[in-house]
């Protein structure tokens, strides 16, 4: 025993101090990002109608450790019809069908180190009207959260922007609490990108941009990519999970 000795809360400071990654660790990232991308883009050139959210999650996390994944980063989740567009939906025996909207966040672990990508597309026919109107608002407020990743950047800042333009869309009372988070040997680190978030962003800093919107009884849009923190200098931020954000008919 040390009776002298008195332990202290650190509170988050270990991980303020994980924050910022060096280049070997972004590029493990950059490798679990291409893994999540090969494995979403083998899934998309396969039959998909009439196979349930199940039965597809369990192929995509078999397909992440085929091209070199330790394993998946976390519970992978399809979503189909009405279940689309909501966050962390645990896959169901439901079937996909024709004209769904079909949502699908998964992430690789390489090294320790996870991405995450979420993408949602349509199945089997040309989309409708309404999905193009939500597709289109969702990846308007994406593109405006990633191309806020700026060092100095204050966190709140980027949460605003995805919401100001969903806002204009009309469906900023749709979000969740948080528009996005940091990556790395966690899935979910700091920094959060919500409205009461402390703080600015730090280039070299891992995060992801993940709106998302759910009708409830339609079904809903979840758009959700990798990427690191970089100088405008530099190009501005860096794209880990590069698969199309295109609305595609599969």
């Amino acid at each position: 025993t040390a009776p002298r000795l008195r332990l202290g809360d650190l509170g988050r400071g270990v991980e303020q101090l994980r924050l910022v990654k060096d280049e070997e660790e972004i590029g493990a990232l950059r490798i679990a990002a291409e893994i999540a991308d090969q494995a979403l883009g083998e899934l998309l050139e396969s039959i998909l109608v009439g196979r349930t959210e199940r039965h597809l999650a369990l192929e995509l996390e078999r397909r992440l450790v085929d091209h070199g994944a330790d394993g998946a980063a976390f519970a992978t989740s399809v979503a189909t019809g009405p279940h689309a567009g909501l966050a962390g939906h645990r896959p169901t025996d439901r079937r996909v069908e024709e004209g769904d909207f079909l949502s699908v966040c998964l992430g690789a672990t390489y090294r320790g180190y996870r991405s995450e990508i979420g993408r949602t597309f349509v199945i089997g026919t040309a989309p409708e009207e309404w999905q193009i109107e939500l597709y289109d608002a969702v990846f308007a407020a994406q593109r405006a959260g990633r191309e806020s990743l700026l060092p100095g950047a204050a966190c709140r800042d980027v949460d605003r922007a995805v919401r100001q333009a969903l806002e204009s869309a009309g469906h900023g009372a749709d979000l969740p609490a948080l528009t996005g988070h940091g990556v790395g040997l966690e899935n979910d680190e700091d920094p959060q990108l919500a409205p009461s978030a402390m703080g600015k962003l730090d280039a070299c800093v891992p995060v992801t941009v993940e709106p998302g919107v759910h009708l409830p009884g339609r079904g809903g849009v979840r758009i959700d990519d990798t990427l690191v923190v970089r100088p405008e200098a530099d190009g501005g931020p860096e794209l880990l999970t590069i698969t199309t954000k295109e609305l595609l008919a599969l």
